[in-house]
């Protein structure tokens, strides 16, 4: 079939990109993103349910931080290099290799003897899930025109709240019945099956670069990327913020950077070009991307430590105690994402999203040792719907002001400032946190509160139940005090997240009819997606 504007060579007949059912084709593809999107998403949620019994099986629990650290750290960092990888030599391809690389990091996993091997086998996992990530959105990007890809990326942050809740249920259960090493394996027979999906039924058209990867961009933002999360993932715990080995991070950390932005200007084929920042609505995406990772992670982080210490639920109930967040993030995300189909329109989603945000954080810094679980469900409601609003609507903005050769990069741009955004969230609230708790136990009950905390200021249900009365009591009034501190600080991150909202510009989505190509044009480089193709569904 010959390249025409409106076509993907070597990609089947589909609809107008208007609307009409999709082939079976696509929904099949579909099928198999979504099962990756889970694979990436689950992982994690299940290791963290698992990871008693495997320190109990192998020790080492003083290394027992870096399982989840190595697997962060590889993730981040390969996230950019798999999306430009992605555009320069096709996607199908560069998916179907972070797959196999994610399932060989999984098999190993589940043989490993000791720590040393399972942190050096997550971090082969972590390298095959930063590509996950990106190639399920940057095909979406392919496959789906933005007028219809609203509705799929919607049920992309379905599967995403999903894999959130199930993740700890799901772990729980393999790990009691099945034995630790199942919460790898289970992922190869997922694996497989979005594999030979994706082989068989996925037509992308091939390409090969003559450019050379830009070895030295990749290197200098993996080491930046490197020092950041390091520093938020160390800083407070393993060492103190002013200790000389955060300095150090952080100095190599800055210099990597500061590099890497000198050196884009130079590549001939950068890794992250920095020509899509100059895109307003780009830029604004993913600094809201940022405020929705460190807010999201921070939430799901700290309400299941107030439910279980201040109102008292088990571990599992926790959990499950997060629904309302997680159902109403569900459901409007794909309510908007179906709104933004039918219409076209999107920009009131990312507005009224940072306004719930913001609202509902705010609401949940005023919970207290006597709040209701009913309250505090409606509390976390408003946060969910802020973020259904938000979750999808930023990767489809993102994508749609760049052009086609580009729509790698600007998924993985994006997913990677989502990523520091949870890095950052997780390390500063949890400062904020962890300083408030030791606070009001040492001033409530004295030295006895300090010693409580001095390993941690966080307890699990059975440390809290052997505490005196009045110990416990004082945990509780200091992990309110806590959760306040750190929901209100929060609010105000989100805050910013409402403001860039309000400015960014609604430019038409491709594939949104003959509206589409009258794109206003100012400074901003906003008609970029004018000049892309208009992609029709495979």
């Amino acid at each position: 079939m010959a390249d025409t504007p409106g076509k993907r060579a070597g990609a089947p007949e589909g609809p107008p990109a208007g609307g009409g059912k999709q082939p079976r084709s696509v929904r099949v593809v579909l099928l198999a993103l979504m099962i990756a999107m889970m694979l990436a998403m689950l992982d994690n949620m299940i290791i963290g349910t698992a990871m008693p019994t495997i320190v109990g099986e192998l020790g080492g629990l003083e290394h027992l931080s870096w399982v989840v650290t190595a697997y962060t750290l590889a993730t981040a960092a390969s996230t950019p290099l798999w999306g430009k990888l992605g555009d320069m030599y096709g996607r199908k391809g560069s998916f179907m290799t972070s797959i196999v690389i994610f399932l060989i990091g999984s098999a190993l996993s589940g043989m490993a003897q000791d720590m040393g091997q399972l942190i050096g086998f997550r971090a082969v996992q972590g390298l095959g899930a930063g590509g996950l990530m990106v190639g399920v959105m940057a095909i979406i990007g392919d496959l789906i025109p933005p007028r219809e890809r609203g509705k799929y990326q919607g049920m992309m942050a379905g599967v995403m709240a999903l894999a959130m809740i199930g993740g700890p249920l799901v772990g729980g259960t393999i790990t009691d019945h099945w034995g630790w090493r199942w919460s790898f394996y289970i992922n190869l027979p997922l694996g497989a099956v979005a594999l030979v999906a994706v082989s068989a039924v996925l037509h992308l058209p091939k390409k090969r670069s003559q450019a050379r990867i830009d070895y030295l961009g990749a290197a200098l933002l993996t080491v930046g990327i490197t020092a950041v999360v390091l520093v938020t993932t160390w800083g407070g715990t393993e060492y103190a913020w002013t200790s000389a080995r955060i300095m150090e991070l952080i100095g190599i950390g800055v210099a990597a950077l500061v590099g890497f932005v000198f050196w884009q200007t130079r590549a001939t084929e950068p890794i992250m070009p920095l020509h899509i920042f100059r895109n307003r609505n780009f830029t604004l995406m993913s600094l809201i991307g940022f405020i929705v990772g460190f807010v999201m992670f921070g939430a799901t982080l700290f309400l299941p430590l107030y439910q279980q210490s201040v109102q008292g639920a088990s571990a599992t109930n926790s959990g499950l105690l997060l629904l309302p967040m997680l159902g109403a993030m569900l459901v409007t995300s794909m309510v908007a994402g179906r709104i933004t189909t039918n219409t076209g329109r999107y920009k009131i989603f990312p507005v009224v999203g940072g306004a719930l945000m913001t609202v509902g954080l705010y609401l949940l810094s005023l919970m207290d040792t006597d709040t209701s679980r009913f309250t505090s469900g409606v509390y976390m409601a408003v946060v969910g719907l802020g973020m259904g609003c938000l979750m999808q609507i930023t990767m489809l903005v993102a994508q749609n002001s760049v052009e086609m050769k580009d729509m790698g990069v600007a998924s993985s741009t994006t997913t990677l400032f989502r990523t520091l955004g949870s890095s950052f969230g997780v390390a500063i609230m949890g400062a904020l946190f962890n300083h408030r708790v030791q606070d009001v136990m040492a001033e409530k009950a004295g030295a006895l509160g300090s010693k409580v905390t001095e390993q941690s200021a966080q307890l699990d249900a059975a440390s809290l139940a052997k505490l005196p009365e009045a110990a416990r009591v004082a945990y509780q009034d200091a992990v309110s005090s806590g959760t306040h501190g750190a929901f209100l600080l929060g609010a105000a991150v989100a805050v910013v997240a409402l403001v860039a909202a309000v400015f960014v510009k609604e430019v038409p989505l491709k594939g949104a009819g003959p509206k589409a190509a009258d794109a206003p044009a100012d400074g901003d480089d906003d008609t970029a997606t004018a000049k892309a193709p208009v992609t029709e569904a495979v």
